[in-house]
């Protein structure tokens, strides 16, 4: 030994501490990220915008699909309901079955039924209010082992008491939090019900989307309900049913028990019972009916987003690449001095998970901001609906895998080119992902990849933005100009049906004599609602050569009440007949029908003054009018029948009524004058529900417009990265050649040339990706098909355009890097060289 102390290793040993070289690496990478604080910008923002739309997607995943209930012990609750055979699905309970299963099944420790949806008008200091809440069996809150915020829930010896359950919402709105709320008497439709508790913030009843605010026992719905009739009949279901199992018990257990007390009831009460069952799910989730449809639209979203991250990646991963081809000489150092390639590889994956959490970061304060702008879309319902988004833990914790699992897909690649250096070569400072005789390079094919993910992410926003297109221009059938609604419920004020016709007759007689309006009307029903009565009907004498078969079920007809001026008013067109005209309530009921009912009940036959039937009520037919569009906009037309609303509220009574003013006068003004009559004819009545025909219409296109909006924003930060990695591609690809470049011009090439063979690159990997873009387009665009309006999913238009639209914008892409290619100065770079 010669005495010469070799100088330490800059890498730890293999023996180092863990913690230590961790320590190291992070030390070194935010080192290395501080000094290059525009691309780490860059990459944080490209990411950031991919996790942001698979945040705001998955919100909605983790409200309406993986989000228990609201309750104790979740996993343990079950919702119940009755299916008869040939059903595609459920129905609620009638009140006699939900106490056969509460008696007889032991399978659960308690069973509680609940009627979903409760009217009221709440009443005490400023203007009275409309609620909506359910009544509930006196073990509610015990089977759902439900803590009260304040106060307690029902006793067993509650059920037919007048008490009340606040809701956190409604107890901080109406009454400002007052704890002293708390065995206080309010007015609740016209009854005094006495406040017992308040349930905890975040709580508004089992269901997943309704937005209940208040629960009474359930002995006594009818006083806020009058018109609910037969509800202790076997053929009345009117009940939603939650049960608790018992600890140790199954799911399966239960329903097996379920099953056999079915079997029991059947032989039973064969008029009512046979071939029914019962079903049971867990509390909290979809509806079964509408479960299917609802994960396949936040499927379809998924891979969308998935696809717009996957862009965001790709684009990253380009930026790496070009970046580790700039620390080629670096690696090389850090190998020749005695570095391991897995320490390497860690690290600069370590990078580019760091970025990509930064990203993640970023992406979820942008997903709080669009979560809460989604809350401007109504959906058209007659009932309060809660479909409120917020980024939970769920969301976070989903945030946190994708941003890791992005931050290694786009880093791996990187790290992998950067350590198969040639030593030599890159001592020298040649780049490593110029490999002599390749043709496709990494950097390549990640370009062919966004490009064609953006194809299909544009291609399902052209289908959609066509779709929003057509909507906006069918023809609805009715006028949408000039029109104000309002709804009151008289009935929630203990009126009686003889006292709510005189009401609605008189409030609609004293708003069209007031300066600006120009007639008013009242009817039980708006169109485009989402729902809407409906009956079977058919012609009480058959007409003659109407083909029927002997299976055939009477039509489902459409049923509104009207008051005379209706149809002028909302610009319906008579075809033939007359109009209402104050109708008596107990003369013969007449109706008008529309044009789509007269082809299915008369065929070609004169409808006018012809008898027709629902049930035991008959109507005379005294005018045809127009078609409407009567649940939603892209309905086939339905056969509509309108009733006289004087007649009809006597035996059908509705559980609101809306009364619709044409005017030319500001909407504003149409609303005080509708709340300054009712409140001159009944200062406890709430008006609900006001708004234009145009603020209705806009709710309608709900679907529409959220897919367009949504599918737009993602078409736009698809095209802008995609668009940004071409021009960053063909930018590496001109400075990586500007030498050949130089001698090419000095040997006379044209600049035209040089353009061209940059152009030529870059729209060829365009066309390549168009080609394998397309048909992934046509076949996610299947999954749209049921919410389209007027388009078909391979609508021609569309697939098209956005091929040639983004092959324009590849070209632009293209485009100015080979310009600043054939701006080279031969005489430069030889002399350079």
């Amino acid at each position: 030994m010669d005495g010469t102390i070799a100088p330490a290793s800059p890498y730890p040993t293999a023996r180092s501490e863990p913690m230590s070289i961790l320590r190291q690496d992070l030390s070194y990478t935010f080192r290395r990220l501080a000094r290059s604080p525009g691309f780490a910008v860059a990459v944080i923002l490209s990411i950031s915008l991919g996790i942001a739309a698979n945040a705001t997607i998955f919100s909605m995943v983790s409200r309406f699909v993986l989000r228990p209930a609201p309750v104790g012990d979740p996993s343990t609750l079950r919702a119940l309901y009755t299916l008869h055979d040939g059903d595609q699905c459920c129905n609620n309970f009638p009140l006699p079955a939900f106490e056969d299963v509460r008696d007889q099944v032991k399978s659960f420790s308690g069973v509680s039924a609940y009627n979903e949806l409760v009217p009221a008008s709440i009443g005490g200091a400023g203007e009275p209010e409309r609620v909506w809440g359910q009544a509930a069996s006196a073990n509610f809150f015990d089977v759902l082992s439900l803590p009260m915020l304040a106060g307690r829930g029902f006793l067993g010896s509650e059920e037919n008491q007048q008490v009340i359950v606040l809701s956190h919402r409604l107890w901080q709105r109406r009454f400002a939090s007052d704890p002293s709320v708390i065995g206080k008497s309010i007015d609740l439709s016209g009854h005094p019900y006495t406040v017992v508790g308040v349930t905890p913030a975040g709580f508004r009843g089992v269901d997943l989307i309704l937005d209940s605010e208040f629960w009474v026992p359930l002995g006594n719905v009818t006083s806020l309900v009058p018109n609910l009739s037969g509800i202790t009949s076997r053929d009345m279901h009117w009940l939603a049913v939650v049960a608790r199992l018992k600890p140790g018990v199954t799911s399966a257990q239960a329903d097996a028990e379920l099953s056999t007390l079915a079997k029991r009831l059947a032989i039973a009460y064969p008029a009512t019972d046979k071939g029914n069952g019962f079903l049971s799910d867990r509390a909290g989730s979809l509806p079964k009916r509408d479960k299917a449809a609802v994960l396949a639209f936040l499927a379809s979203l998924s891979v969308v987003v998935l696809l717009l991250l996957a862009i965001a990646c790709a684009n990253v991963a380009n930026l790496m690449l070009a970046r580790a081809a700039s620390r080629q000489r670096e690696m090389a150092v850090r190998v020749a001095l005695g570095a391991t390639r897995m320490r390497i590889i860690r690290q600069m994956v370590m990078e580019s998970v760091i970025l990509a959490l930064g990203g993640g970061l970023v992406g979820t304060l942008l997903s709080a901001w669009a979560t809460r702008g989604l809350a401007a879309f109504h959906f058209p319902a007659p009932v309060p609906l809660n479909l409120t988004l917020s980024i939970d833990w769920q969301v976070l914790a989903y945030v946190f895998v994708l941003s890791v699992g992005a931050g290694i897909l786009f880093g791996v690649a990187p790290a992998l080119a950067a350590l198969r250096p040639r030593l030599a070569n890159a001592l020298k400072g040649e780049d490593i992902l110029a490999r002599p005789g390749r043709r496709i390079t990494t950097r390549d094919a990640l370009i062919v990849g966004q490009i064609a993910m953006c194809l299909v992410l544009l291609t399902a926003t052209g289908i959609f933005l066509r779709s929003l297109q057509q909507a906006a221009n069918i023809d609805i059938g009715f006028r949408s100009n000039g029109i104000v609604s309002a709804q009151v419920d008289p009935s929630a004020n203990g009126y009686t049906v003889e006292r709510t016709v005189q009401f609605l007759m008189r409030l609609r007689e004293n708003i069209a004599s007031q300066p600006g309006v120009i007639s008013a009307v009242v009817t039980d029903s708006v169109p485009l609602n989402g729902g809407n009565r409906s009956d079977g009907f058919h012609a009480q004498v058959k007409p003659k050569g109407l083909a029927s078969k002997p299976s055939d079920q009477d039509p489902s007809v459409e049923m509104y009440m009207a008051t005379p001026g209706y149809f002028e008013a909302l610009g319906i067109p008579r075809i033939s007949g007359r109009d209402l005209a104050n109708e008596s309530p107990t003369g013969p009921k007449v109706a008008l029908v529309n044009q789509t009912f007269v082809k299915k009940i008369f065929g070609t036959e004169n409808p006018i003054g012809q008898n027709v039937v629902d049930g035991d009520a008959v109507y005379q037919v005294i005018g045809v009018v127009g078609d409407i569009k009567s649940r939603t906009l892209g309905e086939q037309a339905r056969p509509v029948l309108f009733r006289s609303l004087e007649q009809a509220v006597l035996k059908d009574p509705a559980s609101s009524y809306t009364v619709m003013v044409r005017s030319t006068a500001d909407p504003a003004a149409i609303v005080g004058i509708v709340r300054n009559q009712v409140r001159a004819l009944d200062t406890g009545i709430a008006v609900f529900n006001v708004q234009t025909m145009q603020e209705h219409l806009r709710d309608a296109l709900f679907l529409p417009r959220l897919a367009a909006m949504l599918f737009g924003i993602f078409g736009f930060i698809g095209l802008t990265l995609a668009s940004v990695g071409l021009y960053g591609a063909m930018s590496y690809s001109v400075s990586q050649r500007t030498r050949e470049i130089g001698i090419r011009m000095a040997l006379g090439a044209q600049i035209s040339s040089v353009r061209r063979l940059f152009v030529r690159k870059g729209m060829l990997l365009t066309l390549v990706a168009v080609g394998i873009g397309v048909p992934a387009s046509l076949a996610l665009s299947r999954l749209f098909t049921s919410v389209l309006y007027g388009v078909r999913a391979n609508d021609p238009a569309t697939f098209v355009s956005v091929p040639i639209f983004l092959c324009l914008v590849a070209l632009a892409a293209c485009w100015l890097p080979a310009r600043r290619a054939s701006r080279v100065d031969p005489q430069t770079v030889l002399r350079a060289e």
